[in-house]
């Protein structure tokens, strides 16, 4: 919960708070909160003391009557609480601000709401909190792998607002476990879910354990393929709060549907401490090891786990906001028979390799030209990215020799580009030299016109 320091500003305070003669700031939330939030706070009876009026008169009928009343009281108000409905409440909340969607999680919910602080521009969420002048709790979770800028903005943010942030660390015999088994770099092998399962998801289980809702950060516009569908507030598909059992924990998204260029508009306005590795590329922030800096033009959740492919990028803290695929009765995937349709690199300039004639080109040790081939998939946002400046370099190529083309790698194609094409993630850039079997790797995440071109005339 935050300190008084962390309301700093007496103009946002509302009624519930108010500095005293010694300009104290005062917490009035359990005389002045609404009835809503007072119930979300009690968790215990009241502690019954009647004075008898005269000596030797049993107080048993008055405490009884009272314990009666009491637990009545008591019932309503669980049933109140018990009564919200949440999708109707999202709705309501849809096109609010993150402001005022804040106030109401942290009404509802008191001192059993938490925001969860990531290191990134989960800042905003604090400074939202810190506007609406109520208290406030912040945790975080320190994996023991972030880079030392990241450790420093956590000391910056606690002295700038006052507050003291709850870590949560992972347990030490799981991670030693990990560590002995497989190494320091698992990850880079056989993928980041397991490091992170041990890292980030168990830690953040132990800490909802002890909430009723928590806070987050998730945008719609940070991962396209896994968080479009993110509400503003829902009960947690995945985790479990205080009481255990589904349903016993809330989820709030006050940024849901804000633009990630909003939210640095917000962060600057506000002159608030921001994580050094911003100025150095980086925009989504999580451990060393699995973060770097993005290019211009590139997605923001591309400097995570960049060796892994696009639509697998999520930790699993949020995995109950990931769109799982509903298949047909032939088991395919209603999204790939949609994307069977809206393919993308359409162009007279760019030829569609089939499997038998990449095949074909891995045999061959001469070749009339040389070629430039896309391993991509029309669903990948990073390859729609890269569409205009890939057709624009095949109409430039067009005549020069080189032929430019595209082979759809995803389905049951995946298997064979990993093995055979050094697919890695999409896109994959390979270069057919005129005599030689093997491809060439484009290794570069500029993927420019310029910089495709250097790449084609440095081997042509």
């Amino acid at each position: 919960m935050a300190s008084a320091a962390a309301l700093s500003s007496s103009a946002f305070l509302p009624r519930e708070l108010r500095a005293d003669q010694n300009g104290q700031v005062r917490s009035l939330d359990f005389v002045a909160l609404p009835a809503l939030a007072r119930r979300r706070r009690c968790t215990a009876r009241p502690v019954l003391s009647v004075e008898p009026q005269k000596m030797g008169e049993s107080v048993a009928p008055l405490a009884a009557a009272a314990m009666i009343a009491t637990e009545a009281a008591a019932a309503v108000e669980e049933k109140a609480v018990g009564a919200v409905n949440y999708e109707e409440l999202d709705r309501e909340l849809e096109h609010a601000s993150p402001l005022a969607i804040m106030d109401r999680a942290l009404e509802m919910f008191g001192n059993e709401i938490a925001i969860a602080f990531s290191g990134a521009e989960d800042v905003a969420l604090i400074e939202y909190a810190k506007l609406t002048g109520r208290p406030f709790r912040v945790f975080s979770l320190d994996t023991g792998r972030l880079n030392p800028e990241t450790y420093q903005f956590f000391d910056a943010v606690e002295k700038h607002y006052g507050i003291h942030i709850e870590y949560m660390f992972p347990d030490a015999v799981e991670v030693q476990a990990l560590v002995r088994n497989k190494g320091l770099f698992s990850f880079y092998e056989d993928g980041h879910q397991e490091c992170c399962k041990v890292r980030k998801v168990r830690p953040l289980r132990r800490a909802l354990k002890g909430l009723k809702a928590w806070i987050t950060g998730q945008r719609k516009d940070q991962s396209p393929g896994t968080r479009a569908n993110i509400p503003v507030v829902q009960v947690d598909p995945s985790f479990e709060g205080l009481d255990g059992g589904n349903g016993s924990l809330i989820k709030w998204n006050p940024v849901a549907n804000v633009e990630g260029q909003d939210i640095w508009n917000f962060l600057r306005t506000m002159d608030v401490p921001v994580n050094p590795l911003h100025y150095k590329g980086y925009v989504s922030i999580g451990c060393e090891p699995c973060t770097r800096p993005v290019l211009p033009g590139q997605h923001e959740r591309e400097g995570r786990w960049w060796w892994e492919d696009a639509k697998a990028k999520e930790c699993g803290l949020h995995k109950g906001n990931v769109v799982p695929s509903i298949t047909q009765g032939n088991g395919a995937s209603i999204a790939n028979s949609i994307n069977d349709t809206l393919d993308i690199f359409d162009s007279q300039a760019i030829v569609s390799l089939t499997r038998p004639g990449i095949e074909n080109f891995l045999k061959l040790e001469n070749r009339k030209d040389p070629w430039l081939v896309v391993l991509y998939a029309p669903w990948c946002q990073f390859c729609q990215a890269m569409e205009p400046s890939y057709i624009e370099l095949a109409e430039k190529l067009s005549g020069s020799g080189v032929k430019v083309a595209k082979f759809r790698a995803d389905g049951d194609q995946k298997s064979f580009a990993k093995q055979e094409l050094q697919l890695g993630s999409f896109p994959t850039i390979l270069f057919f030299p005129k005599h030689a079997s093997r491809p060439i790797k484009y290794f570069s995440e500029r993927r420019d016109v310029d910089s495709l071109l250097a790449f084609v005339s440095a081997l042509r």
